[in-house]
């Protein structure tokens, strides 16, 4: 059974924290009302969440300082950061909205607004739109089964019986092809079986090109036909290991998502969505070229978009979204049917604040037995950080910056490499550094630590190849993730630079880095099988045993390399 508005506010209201003062409870429950206050509109509905890296319990989060975009990207969505996002959205600085989608005063904010994100609040939210919204499908963008500890250790079984708690109905993925083409059969048709479509129009066999899940589901809601294509993430092989799908290729499939989109049209289908893990920047693209598309509701980047990007293409108009991560938004999307097309829309993005959502009973109940077993493992407090930690954002985050130093100290190595992953919880100063929080930063299946001699040049030239993956001009061939994480040497960029010129004076300590020398360079998560078989122990114990080591976790910026032709870009924060 559905709530109605008065008794939502009524439940907001009794379950603010204990001890607060009336006006405070009161506060929180007019806050929670005027953020959580959505008029009904239109007659089709669709929530969508994406990237929640297998975050059940609430958690902080910074949004990234440094999100660049340059070229026909420069000062639009998703490129700005900080202030130039709060004003271009007019967003009040120092609201909760202020701290749900920009990095502005994170550490204030978050001791001010509390954690963000939770499945059990989160089903709240849920269960709150779905009451005024008959009939409204709830989409699940995929970066789902990965990102914690539970989730490693149960290959992804505690987000998929959460998920199906929570009502998804419609699921399309990028890591959790990282638990490998067997245990996402067995998930997809043993645990789903219907109950939840798994939808990808780009995934085939590499032998003979067959679909290996459905391109769409076709569903009608309040009389009205509506598809739903699946757009897995593009470059799954190439920015994971291959041989963890070695038999399913993927690519961005643009002709085919044409095709799929006039099949779903002339099935019926008298609105089209898309559910994408390409990113944003591929995802605008792709809703300039492709016909028939009325809103791509995307992931993959972790851009909490407000407001949908209008982009129009030989068909008409399409709207561009992505949701942000970690479980911290929900996106609601009314459209309104008429005559055979959709007329008109609404589109919020919702930010999920754990002390205004009251956590839902069912749902935290089952989260509770999910953990029980692990819980001891989870808590163990490794280290203390004295500043914030967080890992979002083009380059070096703080946490990265931990894990890099933790490299060389424990490889005996001159220069480090991480991953550059957009996953990964924040911390604020003063929290202990559990299990938790570093599983939170290095739960995959491929975890091994490597220590490789490298020559200057080939360094190089491995900065170079991430640098055109972040900055090609073309988001084609963007494959997703931000700049590899580096500590012990430092170097410029310039991503306005051709391919391969990018990369320039690099040097160790006071030492340029010389092409000819070879160095000792530390690394994790290698793709290749060759790095598989020789098996170098988990990042997770080659960082514990540093923390249990050094127990304090000074504050200090992390190293961010010297940023050309970035003057004046809102997507750096200043």
């Amino acid at each position: 059974m559905g709530m109605s508005r008065r008794e939502f506010v009524q439940v907001l209201a009794a379950a603010s924290a204990a001890g607060l003062s009336l006006g405070s409870n009161l506060t929180r429950a007019q806050s929670a009302a005027n953020l959580y206050d959505l008029p009904k509109f239109g007659n089709v509905h669709f929530m969508h969440f994406t990237d929640c890296h297998a975050q059940l319990k609430p958690i902080y989060f910074r949004e990234p300082s440094v999100n660049l975009g340059f070229g026909g990207q420069l000062g639009k969505a998703p490129h700005l950061v900080g202030d130039a996002l709060l004003k271009h959205y007019g967003i009040k600085p120092g609201s909760r909205e202020a701290h749900a989608f920009s990095y502005l005063d994170f550490d204030k904010a978050a001791a001010q607004y509390g954690k963000v994100g939770g499945f059990a609040h989160l089903a709240t939210l849920v269960k709150q739109v779905r009451a005024s919204r008959p009939g409204a499908l709830l989409l699940d963008g995929g970066d789902t089964w990965q990102g914690s500890g539970t989730a490693l250790w149960t290959k992804g079984q505690d987000m998929v019986d959460a998920c199906l708690a929570l009502g998804v109905d419609v699921m399309t993925a990028h890591w959790e092809m990282t638990l490998g083409e067997a245990r996402v059969k067995e998930i997809v048709e043993k645990d789903f079986d219907g109950k939840v479509n798994f939808v990808a129009q780009n995934i085939k066999t590499t032998d003979f090109e067959d679909p290996v899940f459905d391109a769409y589901t076709m569903r009608e809601m309040n009389g009205v036909k509506v598809a739903i294509i699946g757009q897995a993430f593009p470059y799954t092989p190439i920015a994971n290991p291959r041989y963890l799908v070695e038999n399913w290729s993927f690519g961005i499939e643009e002709e085919n998502m044409q095709k799929t989109v006039d099949h779903a049209r002339s099935n019926g289908a008298k609105a089209v969505v898309v559910l994408s893990h390409n990113g944003m920047d591929v995802d605008l693209k792709m809703a300039s070229r492709v016909r028939g598309i009325d809103a791509i509701l995307g992931g993959h980047t972790h851009d909490g978009v407000p407001v949908p990007v209008k982009v129009s293409n030989p068909g008409g108009v399409t709207l561009v979204t992505n949701a942000g991560s970690n479980s911290k938004f929900l996106g609601v999307l009314d459209l309104d049917v008429k005559d055979g097309k959709v007329s008109d829309f609404r589109y919020r993005l919702l930010p999920v604040f754990a002390d205004l959502l009251p956590a839902d009973a069912q749902m935290n109940a089952l989260i509770d037995k999910i953990r029980a077993p692990y819980e001891t493992k989870l808590a163990e407090k490794l280290a203390v950080a004295e500043g914030t930690l967080y890992r979002r954002g083009n380059f070096n985050g703080s946490f990265d910056q931990l894990i890099v130093d933790g490299l060389i100290k424990m490889k005996g190595a001159e220069i480090a490499f991480s991953p550059g992953f957009r996953w990964g919880t924040s911390l604020l100063p003063g929290q202990a550094i559990t299990m938790e929080h570093l599983l939170d930063q290095t739960a995959i299946t491929y975890p091994y630590t490597t220590l490789t001699p490298m020559s200057g040049e080939m360094i190089k030239t491995v900065l170079e190849d991430v640098a055109d993956n972040l900055f090609n001009p073309d988001p084609y061939y963007q494959q997703g993730g931000d700049m590899v994480r580096v500590g012990g040497m430092q170097y410029s960029i310039d991503p306005t630079a051709s391919a391969g010129n990018r990369i320039s004076d690099m040097r160790l300590g006071d030492k340029p880095i010389e092409a000819s020398k070879t160095y000792k360079v530390a690394g994790w998560a290698p793709v290749s099988e060759a790095a598989r078989d020789a098996g170098g122990e988990p990042i997770w114990d080659v960082i514990a045993t540093y923390l249990r080591d050094i127990k304090t976790v000074s504050a200090k910026a992390p190293s961010l390399p010297l940023i050309k032709g970035a003057a004046n870009n809102p997507g750096i924060g200043s």
